[in-house]
Protein backbone atom coordinates (compact mmCIF):
# COMPACT_ATOMS: atom_id res chain seq x y z
CA UNK A 1 0.00 0.00 0.00
CA UNK A 2 1.15 3.52 -0.76
CA UNK A 3 -0.59 6.15 1.35
CA UNK A 4 -1.90 9.05 -0.72
CA UNK A 5 -4.53 10.68 1.49
CA UNK A 6 -4.88 11.82 5.08
CA UNK A 7 -7.83 9.45 5.51
CA UNK A 8 -5.62 6.50 4.58
CA UNK A 9 -2.94 7.63 7.00
CA UNK A 10 -5.48 8.10 9.78
CA UNK A 11 -6.94 4.65 9.15
CA UNK A 12 -3.67 2.77 9.16
CA UNK A 13 -2.41 4.71 12.19
CA UNK A 14 -5.57 3.77 14.09
CA UNK A 15 -5.24 0.03 13.49
CA UNK A 16 -1.49 0.19 14.02
CA UNK A 17 -1.97 1.77 17.42
CA UNK A 18 -4.48 -0.94 18.31
CA UNK A 19 -2.01 -3.65 17.36
CA UNK A 20 0.71 -1.97 19.41
CA UNK A 21 -1.56 -1.70 22.44
CA UNK A 22 -2.67 -5.33 22.19
CA UNK A 23 0.93 -6.54 21.89
CA UNK A 24 2.02 -4.48 24.89
CA UNK A 25 -0.85 -5.69 27.07
CA UNK A 26 -0.34 -9.32 26.05
CA UNK A 27 3.38 -9.08 26.79
CA UNK A 28 2.53 -7.82 30.26
CA UNK A 29 0.14 -10.76 30.72
CA UNK A 30 2.65 -13.51 29.92
CA UNK A 31 3.40 -15.62 33.00
CA UNK A 32 4.51 -19.14 33.87
CA UNK A 33 1.71 -21.68 34.16
CA UNK A 34 -0.64 -20.20 31.58
CA UNK A 35 -1.27 -21.92 28.28
CA UNK A 36 -0.78 -20.27 24.93
CA UNK A 37 -4.55 -20.65 24.40
CA UNK A 38 -5.21 -18.65 27.56
CA UNK A 39 -2.88 -15.96 26.25
CA UNK A 40 -4.65 -16.04 22.89
CA UNK A 41 -8.01 -15.63 24.65
CA UNK A 42 -6.69 -12.35 26.07
CA UNK A 43 -5.91 -11.28 22.52
CA UNK A 44 -9.47 -12.03 21.43
CA UNK A 45 -10.90 -10.05 24.35
CA UNK A 46 -8.68 -7.08 23.52
CA UNK A 47 -9.71 -7.14 19.86
CA UNK A 48 -13.34 -6.90 20.97
CA UNK A 49 -12.43 -4.04 23.31
CA UNK A 50 -10.75 -2.11 20.50
CA UNK A 51 -13.32 -2.97 17.84
CA UNK A 52 -10.86 -4.88 15.67
CA UNK A 53 -10.74 -8.40 14.27
CA UNK A 54 -7.90 -10.88 13.90
CA UNK A 55 -6.16 -10.54 10.53
CA UNK A 56 -4.91 -14.18 10.47
CA UNK A 57 -8.47 -15.39 10.96
CA UNK A 58 -9.94 -12.84 8.55
CA UNK A 59 -7.52 -13.53 5.70
CA UNK A 60 -6.30 -17.10 6.29
CA UNK A 61 -8.68 -18.81 8.74
CA UNK A 62 -5.77 -19.28 11.15
CA UNK A 63 -6.75 -21.36 14.21
CA UNK A 64 -6.13 -18.60 16.74
CA UNK A 65 -6.56 -14.88 17.28
CA UNK A 66 -2.81 -14.36 16.93
CA UNK A 67 0.39 -16.35 16.44
CA UNK A 68 2.17 -17.42 19.64
CA UNK A 69 5.51 -19.18 19.19
CA UNK A 70 7.46 -20.57 22.14
CA UNK A 71 11.17 -21.39 22.25
CA UNK A 72 11.96 -23.65 19.28
CA UNK A 73 8.87 -22.39 17.43
CA UNK A 74 9.89 -19.47 15.22
CA UNK A 75 6.61 -18.20 13.78
CA UNK A 76 2.95 -19.02 13.13
CA UNK A 77 2.66 -20.99 16.37
CA UNK A 78 -0.91 -22.16 16.98
CA UNK A 79 -2.29 -21.27 20.44
CA UNK A 80 -3.16 -24.40 22.38
CA UNK A 81 -2.47 -26.38 25.51
CA UNK A 82 1.27 -25.70 25.61
CA UNK A 83 2.13 -24.39 29.07
CA UNK A 84 4.43 -21.37 29.28
CA UNK A 85 7.30 -22.00 31.68
CA UNK A 86 9.91 -19.94 33.51
CA UNK A 87 12.83 -19.22 31.19
CA UNK A 88 10.78 -19.52 28.00
CA UNK A 89 10.98 -17.15 25.07
CA UNK A 90 7.50 -16.28 23.80
CA UNK A 91 6.98 -14.55 20.47
CA UNK A 92 3.60 -12.85 20.05
CA UNK A 93 2.64 -11.73 16.54
CA UNK A 94 -0.35 -9.39 16.42
CA UNK A 95 -2.12 -8.41 13.22
CA UNK A 96 -5.61 -7.00 13.04
CA UNK A 97 -8.16 -5.33 10.79
CA UNK A 98 -10.39 -2.32 11.42
CA UNK A 99 -12.28 -0.17 8.92
CA UNK A 100 -10.53 -1.92 6.04
CA UNK A 101 -6.98 -1.24 7.25
CA UNK A 102 -4.45 -3.74 8.58
CA UNK A 103 -1.67 -3.44 11.16
CA UNK A 104 1.05 -5.96 11.97
CA UNK A 105 3.55 -6.02 14.84
CA UNK A 106 5.45 -8.59 16.85
CA UNK A 107 7.90 -9.00 19.72
CA UNK A 108 9.66 -11.72 21.67
CA UNK A 109 9.17 -11.73 25.43
CA UNK A 110 11.32 -13.54 27.99
CA UNK A 111 9.73 -15.25 30.98
CA UNK A 112 11.98 -14.75 34.05
CA UNK A 113 14.53 -15.92 34.91
CA UNK A 114 16.06 -14.85 31.61
CA UNK A 115 19.03 -16.84 30.37
CA UNK A 116 22.08 -14.77 29.40
CA UNK A 117 22.16 -16.33 25.93
CA UNK A 118 18.53 -15.34 25.38
CA UNK A 119 19.02 -11.80 26.64
CA UNK A 120 21.92 -11.25 24.25
CA UNK A 121 19.90 -12.63 21.34
CA UNK A 122 16.93 -10.41 22.22
CA UNK A 123 19.09 -7.31 22.47
CA UNK A 124 20.60 -8.05 19.06
CA UNK A 125 17.12 -8.63 17.60
CA UNK A 126 15.95 -5.22 18.78
CA UNK A 127 19.13 -3.62 17.43
CA UNK A 128 18.61 -5.32 14.06
CA UNK A 129 15.06 -4.00 13.81
CA UNK A 130 16.21 -0.49 14.68
CA UNK A 131 18.91 -0.62 12.01
CA UNK A 132 16.45 -1.95 9.44
CA UNK A 133 13.96 0.79 10.27
CA UNK A 134 16.60 3.49 9.84
CA UNK A 135 17.41 2.10 6.38
CA UNK A 136 13.81 2.42 5.21
CA UNK A 137 14.02 5.86 3.58
CA UNK A 138 12.30 6.84 0.34
CA UNK A 139 14.61 6.86 -2.66
CA UNK A 140 16.95 4.27 -1.20
CA UNK A 141 17.19 0.60 -2.26
CA UNK A 142 14.74 -1.73 -0.56
CA UNK A 143 17.50 -4.30 -0.10
CA UNK A 144 19.23 -1.85 2.24
CA UNK A 145 16.71 -2.91 4.89
CA UNK A 146 17.93 -6.49 4.86
CA UNK A 147 21.55 -5.40 4.59
CA UNK A 148 21.23 -3.32 7.75
CA UNK A 149 19.64 -6.18 9.71
CA UNK A 150 22.16 -8.71 8.42
CA UNK A 151 25.11 -6.53 9.44
CA UNK A 152 23.84 -6.40 13.01
CA UNK A 153 23.25 -10.15 13.13
CA UNK A 154 26.73 -10.93 11.82
CA UNK A 155 28.41 -8.48 14.18
CA UNK A 156 26.89 -10.34 17.12
CA UNK A 157 27.57 -13.81 15.70
CA UNK A 158 23.97 -14.65 14.75
CA UNK A 159 22.24 -15.73 11.56
CA UNK A 160 19.32 -14.14 9.71
CA UNK A 161 16.47 -16.52 8.90
CA UNK A 162 16.35 -16.05 5.14
CA UNK A 163 13.13 -17.80 4.13
CA UNK A 164 10.98 -15.47 6.23
CA UNK A 165 10.58 -11.85 5.21
CA UNK A 166 8.72 -8.62 5.73
CA UNK A 167 5.96 -7.49 3.40
CA UNK A 168 3.64 -4.73 2.39
CA UNK A 169 0.75 -3.95 4.69
CA UNK A 170 -2.31 -1.75 4.46
CA UNK A 171 -5.45 -3.12 2.86
CA UNK A 172 -4.40 -6.76 3.30
CA UNK A 173 -2.09 -8.53 5.72
CA UNK A 174 0.39 -9.30 2.95
CA UNK A 175 0.08 -6.34 0.61
CA UNK A 176 2.50 -5.08 -2.03
CA UNK A 177 5.49 -5.18 -1.97
CA UNK A 178 5.18 -8.92 -1.46
CA UNK A 179 8.65 -9.49 0.03
CA UNK A 180 10.90 -7.22 2.08
CA UNK A 181 14.01 -9.33 2.55
CA UNK A 182 15.69 -9.55 5.96
CA UNK A 183 19.08 -10.15 4.34
CA UNK A 184 20.98 -8.47 1.51
CA UNK A 185 19.52 -9.69 -1.77
CA UNK A 186 21.77 -8.25 -4.47
CA UNK A 187 19.30 -9.04 -7.27
CA UNK A 188 16.58 -6.93 -5.64
CA UNK A 189 16.53 -3.65 -7.61
CA UNK A 190 13.40 -2.14 -6.07
CA UNK A 191 13.46 1.35 -4.58
CA UNK A 192 11.55 2.58 -1.56
CA UNK A 193 8.80 5.13 -2.20
CA UNK A 194 7.34 7.85 -0.04
CA UNK A 195 4.06 6.67 1.49
CA UNK A 196 4.89 2.96 1.10
CA UNK A 197 3.62 0.90 4.03
CA UNK A 198 5.65 -2.15 4.94
CA UNK A 199 6.11 -4.54 7.85
CA UNK A 200 9.79 -4.88 8.76
CA UNK A 201 10.54 -8.04 10.78
CA UNK A 202 14.06 -9.50 10.92
CA UNK A 203 14.43 -12.94 12.54
CA UNK A 204 17.76 -13.56 14.32
CA UNK A 205 18.89 -17.13 15.02
CA UNK A 206 21.55 -18.70 17.18
CA UNK A 207 22.50 -21.04 14.33
CA UNK A 208 20.05 -21.93 11.57
CA UNK A 209 19.34 -19.60 8.66
CA UNK A 210 16.05 -21.13 7.53
CA UNK A 211 12.86 -22.63 8.95
CA UNK A 212 10.74 -25.64 8.12
CA UNK A 213 6.97 -26.08 8.36
CA UNK A 214 5.63 -28.56 10.87
CA UNK A 215 2.96 -31.18 10.18
CA UNK A 216 0.18 -28.87 11.43
CA UNK A 217 0.65 -26.78 8.28
CA UNK A 218 1.34 -23.58 10.21
CA UNK A 219 4.10 -23.75 12.83
CA UNK A 220 7.61 -22.93 11.60
CA UNK A 221 10.75 -24.25 13.33
CA UNK A 222 14.47 -24.22 12.62
CA UNK A 223 15.78 -27.64 11.52
CA UNK A 224 18.22 -27.90 14.43
CA UNK A 225 15.88 -26.18 16.88
CA UNK A 226 18.08 -23.09 17.09
CA UNK A 227 16.53 -20.37 19.20
CA UNK A 228 15.17 -17.41 17.21
CA UNK A 229 13.84 -13.97 18.15
CA UNK A 230 11.78 -11.57 16.06
CA UNK A 231 10.74 -7.95 16.43
CA UNK A 232 8.41 -6.23 13.97
CA UNK A 233 6.83 -2.89 13.23
CA UNK A 234 4.59 -1.69 10.43
CA UNK A 235 5.88 1.61 9.05
CA UNK A 236 5.24 4.26 6.43
CA UNK A 237 8.31 5.16 4.39
CA UNK A 238 9.13 8.88 4.18
CA UNK A 239 11.41 11.18 2.20
CA UNK A 240 14.68 12.14 3.84
CA UNK A 241 14.06 10.62 7.25
CA UNK A 242 13.39 7.27 8.97
CA UNK A 243 9.88 5.88 8.53
CA UNK A 244 6.82 6.73 10.56
CA UNK A 245 6.25 3.77 12.91
CA UNK A 246 2.58 2.85 12.72
CA UNK A 247 2.38 0.19 15.42
CA UNK A 248 3.56 2.00 18.55
CA UNK A 249 1.34 1.61 21.64
CA UNK A 250 -0.24 4.65 23.25
CA UNK A 251 2.40 4.66 25.99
Amino acid sequence: MIIKTQAELDGILAIGRICGNVLKRMGEAVKPGMTTKELDDICGQLFVEYGAVSAPIHFYKFPGQCCISVNDEVAHGIPGDRVIKAGDLVNIDISAVKDGFVGDTSATFAVPPVKVVNRKLMDAGKEALEAALNAAVAGKPMNGIGLAAQKVARRHGYKIVENLCGHGVGYTLHDKPEAVYNYYEKLDRRMLQHGMCIAIEPFLSLGDDYVEEEADGWTLKTPNRSQVVQYEHSVMVRDGEPPLILTLPDC
